[in-house]
C-alpha cells in the first residue's frame, strides 16, 4: 500500500519507482495524500520541457486490460477465460502499481504461493504472466519483463486419470435431463467443453447427421472448422432439442444467469462449469473426473477398437499425431499381445536354461 496513515500524525505516500524511493508527509486526509502521489508520479514520468520521449511504462491494470482485449479478439474464449480468471488475484495485488514497480521477488513470491495448489498450476501462472509482460514489451509500452529470469518449477508428470465407462455412465445417470443431454453431447462428439458450450444450431446439420466444430490449431491462428459425424444416440438428442428449442436462442445449450457486472438477469451460453462435475461425481459416489476425461475416454475406446489413429486425430481436431497419442493412454491389444509374447519367451528361456543345467549336473554324476 503506497498511501497509509500514522496515528496522530497524518497520511503519507511512499513508493519505489525504478529503484528510487519517493515519500512525502503529513497530509490531513487520505485523498490529499493520493492526489500528491499522483502528481509526483506524473512529474517523474513526464519528460523535460521540449523533449519528447516514447512511453516506457504503464499501469499494470491497464496492461492487463489491453492484453485481455487482445486475447478476446485473437484467441479462443477458453484461453481468454482462463487468463481473465488468473489475472484477478494479480490485479488485487498489483493493480495500483506501474509495471516497472513489479519485481522478480514479488512474482516469485506469488508463484511459490500458487505451488501450494500444485507445481503445474504455478507454472501455468508463470507462463501467462510471462506472455502478459512480453505482450507489453512487444507493443513498446514497457521495457522490462520481470519474469524473464524466473524458472518453471519441476513437475512430476503422471498419467491422467481415465474413469472406467461404468463410472461415466453413473455420473450421467444422476444428472438432470438437460445436463444429461449436455454430457452425452460432449461424450458423443469428443469435443472440448468450451466448443459444446458455444455450439449453435447453425453448427448442427441434422439432415447430414454431422456437427461442425471449430478449433484454433495454432496460437493466434484462425479457427479451422471440422465436421464430426453424429452417432445415432447424439442424433436423437439433438433432433429432440431442435424440435423443442427456443427460437430466440441460437445456442444448443444455454442458461439464465445474473451478471456479476450489472446484476441484471441475462441469457447466454454456458461458461466454466467445473462445479457441475464435482457435484455429479460426489452424488454418483465415484472418483472425481473432469469434462475432458470424456474426450480422453472416447479416444481410448476407439483405439482399443482398432480405429486408425489418423481418424481419431481428425475427430479430436489435433494438428499433430503426437498430441493424439497423449490421449491414448489406455493399454490396447497390441501392448497386451507384446507382453504375452515377452512372458512366453521368458518362460521358454527359463525352461531351456533349467534343463541344460540339470543335464550338466546329472552328466557329471
Amino acid at each position: 500500500m503506497s498511501v497509509y496513515s500514522i496515528k496522530s500524525k497524518g497520511w503519507r505516500y511512499d513508493f519505489v519507482l525504478a529503484g528510487q524511493r519517493y515519500t512525502e508527509a503529513w497530509f490531513t486526509t487520505k485523498r490529499k495524500a493520493q492526489a500528491a502521489e499522483a502528481d509526483k508520479r506524473k512529474e517523474i514520468n513526464e519528460p523535460p520541457p521540449g523533449e519528447i520521449q516514447p512511453p516506457t511504462d504503464m499501469g499494470f491494470l491497464e496492461l492487463v486490460n489491453k492484453r485481455l482485449d487482445h486475447l478476446r479478439s485473437y484467441n479462443s474464449m477458453a484461453y481468454y477465460d482462463d487468463c481473465r480468471y488468473r489475472c484477478k488475484p494479480w490485479v488485487e495485488l498489483w493493480g495500483d502499481l506501474e509495471c516497472r514497480e513489479i519485481t522478480q521477488d514479488m512474482i516469485r513470491s506469488s508463484i511459490v504461493k500458487r505451488s501450494r495448489v500444485s507445481a503445474f498450476t504455478a507454472n501455468r501462472d508463470l507462463v501467462i504472466l510471462r506472455s502478459l509482460f512480453n505482450f507489453g514489451k512487444g507493443e513498446g509500452w514497457i521495457e522490462v519483463n520481470p519474469t524473464a529470469r524466473i524458472k518453471r518449477l519441476r513437475v512430476e508428470k503422471k498419467l491422467k486419470y481415465l474413469p472406467p465407462l461404468e463410472d461415466i455412465f453413473k455420473v450421467i445417470a444422476v444428472a438432470d435431463a438437460d445436463s444429461q443431454d449436455y454430457l452425452w453431447t460432449i461424450r458423443e462428439t469428443m469435443a472440448r467443453v468450451s466448443k459444446v458450450n458455444r455450439l449453435s444450431w447453425d453448427d448442427v446439420d441434422l439432415e447430414g447427421r454431422c456437427v461442425t466444430l471449430s478449433t484454433r490449431k495454432k496460437k493466434g491462428g484462425d479457427l479451422t472448422p471440422r465436421r464430426v459425424p453424429m452417432t445415432d444416440h447424439l442424433f436423437k438428442i439433438l433432433f429432440r432439442r431442435y424440435a423443442q428449442r427456443n427460437r430466440q436462442m441460437p445456442w444448443v445449450f444455454w442458461h439464465t444467469y445474473r451478471s456479476t457486472k450489472t446484476a441484471e438477469t441475462c441469457r447466454g451460453p454456458y461458461g466454466r462449469r467445473k462445479r457441475l462435475m464435482e457435484g455429479l461425481c460426489r452424488k454418483a459416489g465415484v472418483r472425481h473426473f473432469s469434462f475432458h476425461a470424456l474426450r480422453h475416454s472416447g479416444a481410448s475406446l476407439m483405439e482399443n477398437a482398432n480405429v486408425p489413429i489418423g481418424a481419431i486425430q481428425r475427430i479430436l481436431g489435433h494438428e499433430r499425431r503426437s498430441t493424439t497419442e497423449i490421449y491414448l493412454q489406455s493399454i490396447g491389444d497390441s501392448e497386451r499381445q507384446a507382453m504375452a509374447t515377452f512372458e512366453e519367451a521368458s518362460r521358454k528361456s527359463h525352461t531351456d536354461s533349467h534343463t541344460e543345467v540339470s543335464g550338466g549336473i546329472l552328466g557329471s554324476r
